[in-house]
């Protein structure tokens, strides 16, 4: 590897310095008094409303910085229109960090249409507007107002996805990193509990932030040293793409910022190598100019072993909202406080989703003693449990223990998909591990059901009818939520996911255990509009497909471009960044950018609502498919408006099997009528 100038990995809790923990991490200086705190080391501020619990990123950082021995204030959701509430718990004595929350702010506050959402299930009473947009950037900003000379780090999922050059949706342009923007010192991206760790303790020893920049998963603004050779990723008229091994010290220069502005292509080729050194085994420093300056990332942060994991699921989390809150409901809180989560990372690599450029592809696990402490603690100590825990799962329900058979071949792999466009031999699809702890979790004593509500990725678990039948046998509660996303190969292979043949696989396998098991249960399929690569044809076949499995979708996913996905990058560019990016060699994408056809294909999605037939039937006919329209079981949409609201009124819905009408959301909210 060409990282040698970054230091050693130390073990997560290798620095730590125990102290008696607070009750909650202290809001306000009275709380602060009440600890006998003069000042904070370290004060978070957090764009969600604080919740002690390892669900909340905010929660995780400041209970592990505890653990070092740091005394950790929170200020949450604060007032941004002046820097006065940024002084609340008075000036840390180490650093502040900024995070956005648990989402980016953008995507929590706008839809897929740039329509403004009424909530938040992030605040208090689900109360929308209580933070701004890009927050992280307001945020760093006033507290920079509020102590100037105070180190600011950001971190969380905005950051994180905000790290380099990137196309923002909501402005419908390319912006600089959010470390430019926010002018903060330090960026720490991806799961971030070893570079905070690191971070703290040197900052507190007396290094300047400027000096930390041999810390894995950290960002900051630098000159390429003289001892590195730079490879050019920037050239865009060469098909290597910065890939080539040297030896020596070497760092790849991305197309600067003026030329992904400018050049869609550039964007792309950023985005492609990007992805392609995302592995913590293989992965190269990465620079990126900014004007005057160089946008410097050092290679992403080292998995977390399972002993780490378990130290930071076993911190001291109070497990509650802040008492400051009092009885208002928190809809975030409410829907994870009796769920668990027993591991980090998707191999799965679909284009439209961020979590593998946050958390990584390489599964981090949990152990199934810490699991089980978990449960009994939500047992023991959360009101209104009634043994039944809700979710047992991560980003996915069934990669528990899950990795490359060799570690060697592991770190070497440049792969984005460990499934895609097929499993890797070389992956380890056992679901063993995953069965004995269902069972073991069922055994514990108080639980009477423990639901899997994290979205089981179907086309591992056709390699396992064991697991299917243990899932369907004990942890469905009647419907279990599944992604097969489309039915078309052109936007499959574009979301890099599996076709729908696996599904079919799946549903044969899930209702024969359903059946042998005396249950009558349902999946739950859910589909994106409007996703690069998808045409109209493509939707028109979907709703089809829809139509003879009788499904009717009550709320349709259109596609929302991320900040840093893959399929964000074929958006902006109309490129392909899963192939080779160049001037005149690139694989071109169609993108779904107009508003009419992104309504088309939500149309289809949802072509039962008569108030969707006109758009329809004027996309039928100009696509030369008038045979689809009539009251016959093949066609579409009928032929005549009914009058009256909008209801059609005297139509029959299609039927599933014992004569109920099946009705989904493709959000995986089942609504039955």
């Amino acid at each position: 590897m060409d990282t040698q100038m970054i230091t050693a990995e130390k073990p997560l809790m290798d620095q730590a310095r125990p102290r008696k923990p607070a009750p909650f991490l202290p809001m306000s200086r009275a709380e602060m008094n009440a600890l006998g705190w003069d000042a904070c080391d370290i004060v978070l501020v957090t764009g969600d409303a604080y919740v002690d619990h390892p669900s909340f990123g905010m929660a995780i950082i400041g209970r592990l910085l505890e653990a070092q021995g740091f005394r950790v204030g929170i200020i949450a959701q604060p007032d941004w229109h002046s820097a006065e509430p940024f002084k609340a718990l008075g000036k840390p004595r180490v650093f502040f960090g900024v995070t956005g929350g648990n989402m980016d702010s953008m995507v929590n506050r706008y839809t897929a249409d740039r329509r403004i959402r009424s909530d938040d299930a992030y605040t208090a009473g689900g109360e929308g507007g209580k933070r701004p947009d890009r927050c992280t950037i307001v945020y760093a900003q006033r507290c920079r107002e509020a102590f100037k000379d105070t180190p600011i780090v950001l971190g969380g999922i905005e950051a994180s996805l905000r790290r380099i050059a990137h196309y923002d949706y909501w402005s419908d342009k390319v912006r600089r990193s959010v470390l430019a923007d926010a002018k903060a010192d330090l960026l720490l991206y991806g799961n971030a509990e070893r570079a905070v760790v690191e971070v703290a303790h040197r900052l507190a020893a007396g290094e300047a932030p400027r000096e930390l920049d041999d810390i894995r998963g950290v960002a900051l603004f630098r000159k390429v040293p003289d001892e590195y050779t730079e490879l050019h990723a920037d050239d865009l008229e060469s098909a290597d793409e910065g890939a080539s091994r040297q030896k020596g010290l070497t760092v790849i220069r991305l197309p600067a910022l003026e030329q992904v502005e400018q050049d869609k292509e550039a964007y792309a080729r950023a985005s492609r190598v990007l992805h392609r050194e995302s592995n913590p085994g293989n992965a190269r420093p990465l620079v990126q100019r900014h004007g005057d300056r160089d946008l410097w990332l050092n290679p992403p942060p080292i998995p977390l072993t399972t002993e780490e994991m378990d130290a930071v699921y076993d911190l001291p989390y109070a497990r509650a909202p802040h008492p400051s809150y009092g009885d208002a409901r928190i809809p975030a809180w409410e829907m994870i406080k009796f769920s668990v989560t027993i591991m980090r990372g998707c191999f799965g690599g679909c284009t439209f989703c961020s979590i593998t450029e946050h958390e990584g592809r390489i599964i981090q696990n949990r152990s199934e003693g810490s699991i089980l402490r978990e449960i009994e603690r939500i047992r023991d100590k959360t009101p209104g449990f009634t043994g039944v825990i809700s979710d047992i799962g991560g980003p996915t329900a069934n990669m528990y223990r899950m990795a490359c058979k060799d570690p060697k071949v592991e770190a070497a792999c440049r792969r984005p998909s460990c499934v895609f466009p097929e499993i890797c031999p070389n992956l380890n699809t056992s679901h063993d591990d995953l069965i004995r702890l269902y069972r073991k979790v069922r055994e514990t004593k108080g639980i009477k059901k423990v639901m899997v509500a994290s979205g089981v990725r179907y086309d591992l678990a056709v390699e396992s009818p064991e697991y299917i039948k243990e899932l369907v046998t004990h942890h469905v509660g009647g419907y279990l939520k599944i992604a097969p996303e489309h039915t078309e190969r052109g936007p499959l292979d574009k979301m890099m996911k599996p076709g729908i043949g696996a599904y079919n696989k799946f549903k044969r396998m899930f209702d024969e255990a359903a059946e042998r098991a005396g249950k009558k249960y349902y999946l739950i399929p859910y589909f994106i509009a409007a996703h690069p690569g998808t045409t109209d044809e493509d939707m028109m076949n979907l709703a089809l497909w829809l139509k003879k499995n009788r499904y009717r979708a009550d709320q349709v996913q259109t596609f929302l471009p991320s900040p840093m996905a893959t399929a964000t990058a074929m958006y902006h560019t109309g490129v392909n960044p899963l192939r080779g990016v160049r001037h005149g060699g690139s694989d071109k994408v169609e993108a779904i950018k107009g508003l009419r056809q992104r309504r088309l294909h939500k149309a289809f999605l949802r072509y039962h609502d008569p108030d969707n037939w006109p758009l329809l039937r004027e996309a039928l006919i100009e696509m030369g498919r008038r045979d689809l329209i009539g009251s016959q079981p093949h066609q579409l949409v009928p032929a005549h408006q009914p009058p009256g609201t909008g209801k059609a009124a005297g139509t029959k819905r299609p039927m599933r099997p014992g004569g109920k009408t099946q009705r989904f959301t493709t959000k995986g909210l089942r609504v039955m009528k």
